[in-house]
């Protein structure tokens, strides 16, 4: 696998990671895939979607792959009243990564971004590496500081 930039961006700033691959398929781009792939429990793989709020607009959420946002806790987490997803269309305009390689990690812009909590229960979470068939592993106050995000129920 080639160096991504979430991958040299976390090198650059000394963040302790590894990285896993896996077989991804084109028509099953779910996380749940991923976790199975690398071969660790979903509760510990996360995935990274993208809304936009009524009042403070784009913002990032990681979640395990096998949980769905919740987008009343979303919204209270980010300051909005109203939270929804962004359109897949609109992911590699916004972001500049493709579904299924979606990673929270140097997105064109820095976005506020929500942590489910239950990322602190484990040492080690996999986050994408911002390419399909790629996962980062790495702490989660290790990925929570460098991307300045807090944690929150999101789920």
């Amino acid at each position: 696998m080639n160096k991504t930039n979430a991958m040299r961006l976390l090198e650059q700033a000394n963040i302790s990671f590894r990285t896993a691959e896996y077989e991804y398929d084109e028509n099953d781009l779910n996380g749940m895939h991923a976790a199975e792939g690398i071969g660790m429990p979903p509760e510990q793989v996360f995935k990274t979607l993208v809304a936009r709020g009524d009042k403070n607009g784009f913002c990032v959420f990681c979640i395990p792959v096998c949980c769905e946002l919740d987008l009343k806790k979303a919204a209270k987490a980010s300051g909005d009243k109203k939270i929804e997803l962004l359109h897949v269309k609109d992911l590699l305009p916004t972001t500049g990564y493709i579904r299924g390689g979606c990673s929270p990690i140097g997105m064109k812009k820095k976005f506020p971004t929500y942590l489910e909590e239950t990322a602190q229960l484990y040492d080690e979470i996999g986050v994408s590496a911002g390419a399909r068939g790629c996962q980062i592993l790495l702490a989660p106050d290790a990925l929570a500081e460098f991307v300045e995000a807090d944690y929150y129920d999101l789920t």
